[in-house]
């Protein structure tokens, strides 16, 4: 992976003030996400802040505390939140990054290092909390279909992302792909030939995350 912890917490702020720069209203408008809203996006925007702080009081106290209760309640969360008053929704928004910024500011060296279970069942170090809200944040705010692109996010993110998901992508069943961008390279194992893909670096992020580029390029299946 080339990235550094330092880099995920560096992230993860830039995200998430672009992320809240995006999130100027228009919440009934669609998002670039098939079947939601704006309204969608920014209540799982900050459900996942509330979710990642489990984590950080499970590394802070030693207490398990998982992200979310069930996917049921994750769902179900969501769909309260998008049904909120606009300066509801975005008061939780702002509020539950803030705590999460200030819970993971306050974690010292040795609890960073406490094992955690995330939402998908992965037993990981506290440090990859930062990586997933830089993920979060970053990819969602060109998900809101505003002016944000892929373009606009740091490309060492970028790389990092793509380093991510080819990872993710390469334990699941898919089409062999071979990525090229200009700065960087990746294999993705998988059936058949591999289809060689040439794209700038931001391209290359939303193909592997499953926006659509509008290329002919091979479809993937989910990333997360």
């Amino acid at each position: 992976m080339r990235r550094t912890f330092e880099d995920a917490r560096r992230w993860a702020r830039l995200g998430t003030e672009l992320f809240l720069g995006a999130a100027q209203g228009g919440f009934d408008e669609p998002s670039a996400l098939p079947g939601w809203t704006r309204a969608h996006l920014v209540a799982h925007v900050a459900a996942n802040a509330d979710a990642l702080g489990n984590l950080v009081h499970w590394a802070a106290t030693g207490e398990p505390t998982p992200m979310y209760a069930s996917p049921e309640e994750r769902a179900q969360g969501i769909e309260r939140g998008r049904t909120l008053p606009a300066a509801e929704l975005t008061a939780w928004l702002r509020d539950s990054a803030a705590e999460l910024e200030k819970a993971m500011a306050a974690l010292g060296e040795e609890q960073w290092r406490t094992r955690v279970v995330t939402a998908q069942g992965r037993t990981v170090p506290a440090t990859e909390v930062p990586w997933m809200r830089a993920r979060e944040v970053c990819v969602h705010a060109v998900d809101l279909a505003g002016p944000a692109t892929f373009a606009d996010l740091p490309a060492d993110f970028l790389t990092a992302l793509c380093d991510d998901v080819v990872t993710k992508r390469s334990a699941a069943p898919g089409p062999a792909v071979s990525l090229r961008a200009p700065s960087a390279a990746w294999e993705l194992p998988g059936d058949g030939e591999p289809a060689l893909v040439t794209a700038e670096l931001p391209d290359l992020a939303a193909y592997l995350t499953g926006r659509d580029t509008g290329t002919s390029a091979p479809v993937l299946g989910a990333w997360l």
